[in-house]
């Protein structure tokens, strides 16, 4: 058998991959974006064949960057973001293009749903909500609104379930999908409830196989071999979901463990053993001990996108300036603007909510806003209060967490994506009242995947190398009186999303009626 692991990432805005070696050291790393198409209010989307272009790519340079031989590479893990879908016809071709996290377009088969099933039904039995969108609610959209596309579907997957399907012709999913699945997947028993499955007319033969998160479901094929650049026979696993992925990289292993991820989404999930779930925040079962294990995931949903938007609309000037210089890019020069403003950005608070809010406020109808804007705040100034209004929607549930008795291990360690801005980790310091730390070894969810390949092939014994092998930095102290500010500003944040709930729905709607 060979030495080394190779793990696949898929986010909301691009893949990364990564090569790592026997004793868990990176050789190599690769990222690529992918659009998000937005054709529509409310809808988000990619072509999922630039997820299996990306995979071709990300492989080929990590082993370009890395040197390894292809016959060396003992295994393969594949995560990706949730909730998301990716519908095949027979020949696995891809049917309309991908749903990701941030498509809110079932917004008739939720109401349904809780009509004519209950949400307390669907929560004893998935542990999550249906206003999160999960996989079966875009399915009900698809047979309701596309019928004869509808009929064409072989397998209805997740991302990391497609790439896995054309690298290995299995269709199969992990039990860490299981709860962005939702609605009639069984969190408890790891099975779909075939009751519920025949009163939303959605057939069990369209969903993958279910396995535990190491299980090795099948081998690289010789075609896929050779558009991937690797060699046939090298055993895939289940995979696990990305924030999953992202947490085992940065060495939470264990109930308690908190961690923090600044991607596309803003995701913190807290590591325990307990099946007394929250119903404002995701539950899921956790990748290190998938058939016992669970964690408790809060989600701002355009946590990091929202740096990602005032980049590409906002900041032209930044991008041309970064471009002259070697050792800085567009958002170390974003930051710096922002590095400026005192905490609370002299009276601007954003509601970081561009595509809706997944917890804790379950809102598909909000949206961004800001309050406040006068004459002396900068553009400085709008950069670190969408900091601020993400750091204040993670708190949100970090509050309730504890608040329903959740054990919380410090320090909260802070790992992908935005994470890396030394303000943001300040502010989130601050506003939380904890201490934190920084992952240096910061590769994320494909390194995670890459150790969850080593333990699926035996290669390591079990999860423990990530905790071992993770170095933490950059450890911060919350600064009181910054932290008594933020809670003066927290207050309002809280209430302007109350004052504006009822018209962000009107708003939806006199928007819709004028798309039609």
């Amino acid at each position: 058998m060979g030495k080394y692991l190779l793990g696949i990432d898929y986010g909301t805005g691009g893949g990364k991959a990564c090569i790592i070696d026997e004793n868990a050291d990176v050789l190599a790393y690769s990222f690529q974006e992918y659009p998000i198409y937005v054709d529509h209010p409310a809808w988000s989307e990619h072509d999922a064949e630039n997820y299996w272009k990306l995979a071709c790519d990300t492989i080929k340079d990590c082993l370009k960057k890395s040197g390894v031989d292809p016959k060396e590479v003992a295994a393969i893990a594949i995560s990706s973001a949730q909730p998301c879908m990716v519908m095949v016809d027979e020949n696995c071709n891809p049917i309309n293009r991908a749903y990701n996290l941030m498509d809110r377009r079932a917004v008739k088969e939720v109401e349904w749903l809780r009509d004519n099933v209950g949400t307390e039904e669907i929560f004893q039995i998935n542990g999550n909500r249906i206003e999160d969108y999960p996989t079966m609610v875009n399915i009900m959209w698809e047979k309701n609104n596309r019928p004869e596309d509808y009929k064409k579907i072989w397998k209805v997957l997740t991302i990391d379930g497609f790439v896995r399907l054309r690298m290995t012709g299995v269709a199969a999913m992990s039990y860490s999908h299981g709860g962005f699945w939702g609605v009639a997947y069984d969190v408890h028993k790891k099975e779909f409830n075939q009751e519920l499955m025949d009163k939303m007319g959605i057939s069990m033969d369209l969903m993958p196989d279910l396995h535990a998160c190491e299980e090795v479901v099948g081998h690289v094929t010789a075609a896929a071999a050779a558009e991937l650049g690797l060699v046939p026979g090298i055993p895939v696993c289940a995979g696990q979901v990305d924030c999953n992925a992202g947490f085992v990289g940065g060495g939470a292993i264990t109930p308690g463990d908190v961690q923090i991820n600044l991607g596309t989404c803003g995701v913190m999930g807290v590591v325990n053993d307990s099946e007394e779930f929250i119903d404002l925040v995701c539950n899921d079962a956790y990748t290190t001990n998938s058939c016992n294990d669970y964690i408790s995931i809060a989600v701002v949903l355009t946590g990091g996108q929202v740096l990602r938007y005032l980049r590409d609309n906002f900041c032209q000037m930044e991008w041309e300036t970064a471009k002259l210089m070697d050792d800085m890019d567009v958002y170390d020069i974003m930051n710096k603007e922002a590095e400026k403003v005192p905490a609370g950005s002299e009276g601007l608070i954003v509601l970081p909510y561009l595509a809706g809010e997944r917890t804790v406020l379950w809102d598909v109808y909000a949206r961004g806003t800001v309050f406040g804007l006068a004459t002396h705040h900068t553009k400085g100034h709008m950069i670190r209060a969408f900091m601020e209004g993400v750091a204040y929607a993670l708190y949100d549930n970090y509050r309730l967490m504890l608040e329903k008795g959740i054990k919380a291990n410090a320090p909260v360690v802070l790992n992908e994506g935005g994470a890396k801005s030394k303000l943001w980790r300040r502010i989130i310091t601050d506003v939380f009242n904890v201490p934190t730390a920084f992952v240096k070894n910061r590769v994320g969810a494909p390194y995670g995947d890459a150790i969850l390949a080593g333990v699926s092939c035996g290669l390591f014994k079990d999860f423990s190398i990530a905790k071992e092998k993770v170095n933490y930095i950059d450890y911060m102290e919350p600064i009181p009186e910054n932290h008594e500010r933020y809670m003066d500003y927290f207050k309002i944040y809280q209430k302007l999303y109350d004052h504006l709930k009822d018209d962000y729905k009107k708003l939806y709607q006199v928007a819709k009626k004028y798309e039609e």
